[in-house]
C-alpha cells in the first residue's frame, strides 16, 4: 500500500511528489466564449501547491460541446493563451496541471447552444427533466470529434500543462457512445458492446498518439469513467469492468473513477460482496494507476482509499479547506476547515458556479 506523501511516477515520465490530487469540478467562472478568466487562475492558484496535481474543471473541445455558461474553452487557438495562464497558476510548488477535455453531447440544450441542436451517438433524449432529443451524429462528424479531441491535447500541450484528462464519464458524449441507452445505432459506431467502445478506443488512440508524436516525454492522459447507469438499458458493472479491461492496456498514464462515495456498492446483485472501486482495482490488476475519488473529507478515508487505489482525488475538502495537504502532512488534522458559510466565500475564492456545485452536492455542509 503506498503512502499519501508518497511520489509516483507514470509511465511517460511524469512524476507527481504526492499521491493527492484536486478532482475535476465545474467552476463556471469562463468568459462567454470559453476564455479563461482572473477569477479562475486566482481560484485555482489557491489549492495549488500543495497536492501533486490538479484536474480542471472540463474543457469543451467542439462550440457545440459547451454545457454549462462560464465553460471552459480549448477548441480554439484563441484559448491558448489563457490556458497558458491557467497551467501556470496551477504548477506552484511542483504541482501538475492536468487539463480534463470533453464534450458534453446531450447533456446541454439548444439555449446554452444558442439555437444549435445538442447531438449524441443517437437522437435519443437524456432521462431528465426537459431534456431536449439530440441530432444523431454522422459518420464523418464522429471522425471530426475525435480529431478534435487530438487538437485540444496539441492546445494542451502548447500551453505548458502537464497532461490531459479524457472525460469519459457523468453521461457526456464520450459515455454516450458506450452507453446502450444513448447508443442505438447499427453502423459500426454503435450495437454490441464493442462496437460501442470503438468511439473510445479511436479517441484514446489519437489522443496519446498527438502526446507521442509531440515529442515531450512527460505529459501524461489520463482516462475518467463511471462504473454504472441507472437508466434501462444503461452502463452495468460489468459493461464498466470489460471497458477497464479494455484501456488498462492502452497507452493511458492513469484511470479515474467517478463516483460520489467511494463506498458505493453496485446496484447488480452479482457485485455486492465489497465496493464498486474494489472490483474495478482488482479488475486493472496493476497495470495502470488508478485514481479514487468519492466524498474523501479525512486522512483516515484517504488511507483506506489507498488500500484499493494508487491515487487520492479530492474535491469538496479542498473547495472547504484550501490547505487541507499541507495541514494533514504537518499532522495539524485539528485545524482543518470542515464548514463554510456565506462569508467565507470570498476568502475561498468561491464563484457563483462552485458555490451552487456545493449547494446542490453538499447542503448538510453549508451554514447559512
Amino acid at each position: 500500500m503506498a503512502e499519501l506523501k508518497q511520489s509516483i511516477t507514470f509511465k511517460r515520465g511524469l512524476t507527481l511528489k504526492n499521491r493527492i490530487v484536486m478532482a475535476p469540478m465545474t467552476t463556471s467562472m469562463s468568459f462567454f466564449d470559453g476564455v479563461i478568466t482572473s477569477d479562475e487562475c486566482a481560484y485555482y492558484a489557491l489549492r495549488s501547491g500543495e497536492v501533486g496535481a490538479v484536474i480542471t474543471g472540463a474543457a469543451n473541445v467542439q462550440a457545440n460541446g459547451k454545457t454549462w455558461e462560464g465553460q471552459l474553452g480549448v477548441y480554439h487557438d484563441r484559448h491558448i493563451t489563457g490556458l497558458s495562464k491557467l497551467a501556470g497558476s496551477i504548477k506552484q510548488n511542483g504541482t501538475r496541471a492536468i487539463l480534463q477535455i470533453f464534450h458534453g453531447g446531450r447533456m446541454t440544450n439548444s439555449k446554452i447552444l444558442r439555437g444549435v441542436q445538442p447531438v449524441s451517438a443517437s437522437a435519443v433524449a437524456a432521462e431528465r427533466s426537459a431534456a431536449e432529443i439530440p441530432r444523431e451524429l454522422l459518420p464523418d462528424e464522429i471522425l471530426a470529434l475525435i480529431d478534435d479531441f487530438k487538437q485540444a491535447t496539441i492546445r494542451a500541450l502548447k500551453a505548458g500543462f502537464d497532461g490531459v484528462e479524457i472525460h469519459g464519464a457523468n453521461t457526456y458524449l464520450i459515455q454516450q457512445f458506450f452507453s446502450p441507452h444513448s447508443n442505438r445505432r447499427t453502423d459500426e459506431w454503435g450495437g454490441s458492446r464493442e462496437k460501442r467502445f470503438k468511439l473510445i478506443n479511436d479517441l484514446v488512440d489519437a489522443v496519446t498518439s498527438a502526446v507521442d508524436q509531440s515529442g515531450k516525454k512527460d505529459f501524461i492522459v489520463g482516462y475518467r469513467f463511471s462504473p454504472e447507469e441507472f437508466e434501462t438499458p444503461g452502463i452495468s458493472l460489468d459493461d464498466t469492468l470489460y471497458l477497464i479491461d479494455q484501456l488498462a492496456d492502452k497507452p493511458l498514464d492513469y484511470l479515474h473513477i467517478s463516483i460520489n462515495d467511494y463506498q458505493r456498492i453496485s446496484v447488480s446483485e452479482v457485485y455486492q460482496e465489497k465496493p464498486m472501486i474494489n472490483y474495478i482495482y482488482q479488475a486493472i490488476n496493476g497495470r495502470v494507476p488508478f485514481i479514487g475519488v468519492g466524498d474523501i473529507r479525512s486522512k483516515q478515508q484517504a488511507d483506506e482509499v489507498l488500500t484499493t487505489a494508487d491515487l487520492v482525488a479530492l474535491g469538496r475538502a479542498l473547495l472547504i479547506e484550501p490547505h487541507w495537504v499541507d495541514k494533514v502532512f504537518d499532522k495539524k488534522t485539528e485545524l482543518i476547515r470542515t464548514e463554510i458559510n456565506k462569508y467565507d466565500r470570498e476568502e475561498l475564492l468561491l464563484g457563483n458556479g462552485v458555490w451552487s456545485f456545493m449547494e446542490g452536492l453538499m447542503p448538510e455542509r453549508l451554514i447559512e
